[in-house]
């Protein structure tokens, strides 16, 4: 990737990660998928209020790290989590932690969109409904409308609110999925390739969508793209075979790395 024109795509970006409270604070995280060293004695801060960009070749950890923040991978058989991950300085590994609750606060957007086989109106209601945060069904409509404004799709969508979410193109899709998750009123949004099926524009219009979202909440997105990461991010962690090697803001990341292996990995050496 040529590095002026990196420099230029994350010129708006350049505010200093130290400008923000830190959000989510990992220490000596390490990861196992049975005998498997997913993730090394990570430890990262990540701030509130702006996007972190997790970048790295395939299979380098990054979306093994992604879902051991709201604990996915408790879903998997043989995965094992040493370590600290606090939230607002609550460690989320601690017992007494509901995995519900906090699932409440950090959403999670996929890479392939998936929304229920229910109609667009019912799948933003279904958290707010399940978490009992509407008092009656003015409260839930209103809910429902202000998740979809937040996500751009409402005007897209208001005349066919009954219609099922499965019948929108894969970019509107996948802004209903993200008005699904921000329903709950989540402090973090974790988004783990959420643009890979999507076209150039729809690209685009989630990629918008983040820089909105920014504003209010704590995101952190994976992406195979460092086109994407410059334009989206301010906070860029680049993994390789497990090991955090580097972390910083974006634009001294792709203009001026620390690692050798960050540079080799940008400039398209290996990856």
């Amino acid at each position: 990737m040529n590095q002026m024109s990196t420099a230029r795509a994350t010129e708006k970006n350049t505010q200093m990660v130290g400008e923000r409270s830190t959000r989510i604070s990992a220490r000596k995280v390490n990861i196992y998928y049975s005998e498997k060293h997913a993730i090394k004695d990570l430890s990262i801060e990540i701030p509130d209020r702006s996007v972190s960009a997790f970048i790295g070749p395939s299979g380098c950890g990054k979306s093994t790290f992604l879902r051991a923040i709201n604990r996915m991978n408790d879903t998997i058989d043989g995965c094992r989590v040493d370590g600290e991950v606090r939230l607002d300085d609550k460690n989320i590994y601690d017992k007494d932690v509901d995995v519900v609750q906090l699932r409440s606060h950090v959403g999670m957007v996929f890479q392939k969109p998936n929304p229920f086989p229910k109609s667009i109106f019912e799948n933003v209601a279904y958290g707010p409904r399940i978490h009992g945060l509407a008092k009656n069904k003015t409260d839930l409509e209103e809910m429902v409308v202000a998740s979809l404004k937040k996500a751009g799709l409402f005007e897209e969508v208001k005349d066919r609110l009954n219609s099922p979410g499965t019948g929108l193109s894969g970019g509107q899709q996948q802004r209903l999925c993200i008005a699904r998750a921000i329903a709950v009123n989540p402090e973090v949004i974790l988004m783990d390739e959420p643009c890979s099926a999507l076209d150039p524009i729809a690209t685009a219009r989630i990629e918008e969508l983040i820089d909105e979202l920014r504003q209010n909440y704590c995101i952190i997105i994976v992406t195979h793209s460092m086109q994407q990461a410059a334009r989206v991010s301010q906070l860029t962690a680049f993994f390789h075979l497990g090991t955090l090697v580097e972390t910083g803001d974006t634009n001294t990341m792709f203009t001026n790395p620390q690692d050798k292996r960050t540079q080799d990995y940008i400039t398209g050496r290996f990856g």
